[in-house]
């Protein structure tokens, strides 16, 4: 996502300066050595013919709660693949990339993060049985596009729930403090700003363009893979308070008042949107790549060499989780107008790790 200045980064080689983030297919040698310590097998499938499914997260029972965009139905997905249609959640108004979109879950209580008429928002429901009850909007005013609508939704190890939102195309936001777009936000369950937050505000980091995935280490470091403009898309290490560039670079850049990926890809290769950490690695669910990602991490929080999995089998890449079994549950995306549906399409697959 930035401009990168090749020449900065050859002369800081030269000196002896930390290594470039690693970039697949150009070359540069990643800041870390961390080695794949998992390698994953053979993916089965879990549920069949669903229309955008473009997040999932677990209940405590181990059943998971999978979003579909367009059609703004949740589902419940049990792992022997049995699927049940809790609801088409009123007030979604499904828009381009907007939609129903992120959930995430906290005891009997689950938070949804879709397109309104009016804007991007927020909302908290009780879940009974298979019944979603008493909705309230915890965040309303942020900004929706046809485009860069963001969407994740995470609990974090701290308790609190992140929020991922886009600029919409209005690349002017990303940069203002005072807008909920372009931003990683962090936030109570009744959707105050958390203790500690570095403006006082829902603002956690800014200077994104479309963050579509949050993962966390063990370390509790947070993660965040983000969508490029032409040149590179990204895997960013997220600090409190910190300035991510957009627009003012796209990639690896030279100034020091913006942080710099720990990992670029062309976006010909990624178009990177859900992701999970699981035995050592993040994995990156690519959409435009057609691939699962898989981007070990060191000690340090460093990245090593991305490797491809799956490359076009499945086709787009899009909801990435970690299940309680220590599975990845992956949906596919190829229904989202940009794909090419295959018979079965889409679908939720579940990937051993080993």
């Amino acid at each position: 996502m930035r401009s990168i200045c090749q020449i900065m980064i050859v002369m800081a080689l030269a000196a002896g300066c930390a290594a470039a983030p690693a970039e697949v297919g150009a070359g540069a040698r990643p800041a870390g050595t961390a080695t794949p310590s998992a390698t994953p097998g053979e993916p089965r499938t879990i549920a069949r013919n669903l229309r955008v499914p473009w997040a999932i997260a677990f209940l405590e029972g181990g059943d998971a709660l999978v979003t579909e965009r367009d059609r703004a139905r949740l589902l419940r997905v049990t792992a022997a693949g049995g699927v049940t249609s809790l609801d088409r959640i009123e007030g979604v108004e499904p828009d381009g990339e907007g939609g129903l979109m992120g959930v995430a879950v906290k005891g009997e209580r689950v938070f949804l993060y879709f397109t309104a008429a009016e804007d991007n928002r927020i909302v908290r429901y009780r879940l009974t049985g298979d019944r979603l009850t008493d909705a309230k909007v915890i965040v309303d005013g942020i900004p929706k596009g046809g485009i860069h609508d963001g969407g994740r939704l995470a609990f974090g190890p701290d308790g609190f729930l992140y929020a991922t939102t886009g600029e919409t195309g209005d690349r002017r936001l990303s940069q203002d403090r005072d807008s909920l777009g372009g931003k990683i936000l962090r936030m109570t369950e009744d959707g105050a700003p958390a203790p500690g937050n570095p403006f006082g505000t829902l603002v956690y980091s800014y200077g994104h363009r479309n963050v579509q995935g949050l993962a966390w280490d063990p370390a509790g470091r947070l993660y965040a893979s983000e969508f490029g403009a032409q040149s590179y898309d990204e895997v960013n290490l997220v600090k409190a308070g910190g300035n991510y560039g957009w627009p003012e670079v796209e990639g690896v850049g030279s100034d020091p008042a913006f942080i710099n990926p720990i990992v670029t890809w062309s976006t010909s290769e990624a178009s990177p949107s859900g992701m999970a950490y699981a035995k050592g690695s993040l994995w990156v669910g690519a959409l435009q790549g057609r691939r699962l990602w898989q981007v070990p991490l060191g000690q340090d929080g460093s990245a090593g060499t991305p490797v491809a999995h799956f490359d076009d089998t499945y086709g787009r890449l899009r909801a990435v989780t970690t299940a309680p079994d220590g599975t990845l549950w992956v949906g596919t995306s190829n229904h989202d107008g940009r794909g090419d549906p295959r018979d079965g399409d889409d679908r939720i697959l579940s990937v051993p790790l080993s």
